[in-house]
């Protein structure tokens, strides 16, 4: 399956979610006038795509209407989808692995499937010929480092481990250093599942955000933060939570598979201003791919 189908697949109940609310309005269409907009504003709020983000689709939407003269429902639809597909790539959505060595930060709450992330991300970067360690730094989660193992094993990567319980900064330090004695072209940093209210566990970040900066003062630095799509509105909560402690520059979304709130991914991306890089479509290695705004509003409408 290619990932236009793998996504399709996946969005299938956000598709009936947002698809079917959307042919609804136009199912009782007569004409394109205000009543018509303010049901699909409706639809979109219903289908996880958030106030905010709705009334701005919205307010563009009835430009586009009234500049263009648009009467025909289908080219309403399109108008909507073109919309939508501005606001995802308003951000740049590419990974920035510039230079040699370059590193990946892995945050978010435990739960989003941030393990699997890294050891798909791993997996797609080994594939594209590059050589990647992964450092176990979530020291504090029993079998968190087990668990990132099995996937390190499986893309074939280094892994770079300490006991539990461990400082993590020094396992980030370490996997530095084995980073420069390899030659490995990504380090990808786990990092503990941490909370907003979990003051401690933000100062870690914080640390290994430091060492980073003192050891490859001039590398590529990703900071990407897992989300799980079945959260929806929940998902924009932590990102602003996260934003405060450290600075992401891109989201990777897990679960698009199991979820009927892939709506919310529009009003991540529209109320942070940040880019989704990579999304998760499934169990699999394999099943990890870099974000296409063309095919995801394909796959959502």
């Amino acid at each position: 399956m290619g990932f236009f189908d793998k996504l399709k697949n996946g969005l299938s109940k956000t598709k009936t979610s947002i698809n079917e609310k959307i042919n609804n309005v136009f199912s009782t269409f007569r004409k394109v006038d205000e009543e018509l907009l303010e049901e699909l504003e409706e639809a979109l709020i219903m289908s996880d795509v958030g106030m905010e983000t709705s009334e701005k689709i919205i307010s563009e939407l009835r430009d586009k209407v009234k500049k263009e003269k648009i009467e025909d429902a289908e080219e309403v639809k399109k108008a909507l989808k073109d919309i939508i597909k501005n606001i995802l790539d308003s951000v740049d959505s590419s990974l920035n692995l510039e230079t040699t060595p370059a590193v990946i930060l892995v945050v978010g709450v435990n739960g989003v499937g941030k393990t699997t992330s890294i050891g798909k991300i791993a997996n797609r970067l080994k594939k594209d010929g590059k050589k990647v360690v992964i450092a176990a730094a979530d020291t504090f989660r029993a079998a968190a480092v087990e668990q990132l193992e099995i996937w390190a094993d499986r893309a074939g990567c280094e892994m770079v481990r300490r006991k539990e319980g461990s400082d993590p900064a020094s396992v980030v330090f370490d996997a530095i250093k084995i980073t420069k004695e390899r030659n490995a072209d990504v380090l990808i940093c786990d990092t503990a599942g941490r909370l907003h209210n979990k003051k401690y566990l933000m100062d870690e970040l914080i640390k290994i955000k430091k060492v980073i900066d003192r050891e490859l003062p001039n590398c590529s630095q990703e900071v990407l933060m897992v989300l799980d799509a079945t959260t929806g509105q929940n998902a924009i909560l932590q990102v602003k939570a996260f934003k405060e402690t450290v600075d992401i520059n891109g989201l990777i979304l897990t679960k698009l598979d199991g979820t009927a709130k892939g709506g919310a991914v529009i009003g991540i991306v529209s109320e942070n201003n940040m880019p989704i890089k990579f999304v998760g479509v499934g169990e699999q290695i394999d099943d990890m791919e870099k974000f296409n705004s063309s095919e995801f509003v394909e796959a959502l409408i």
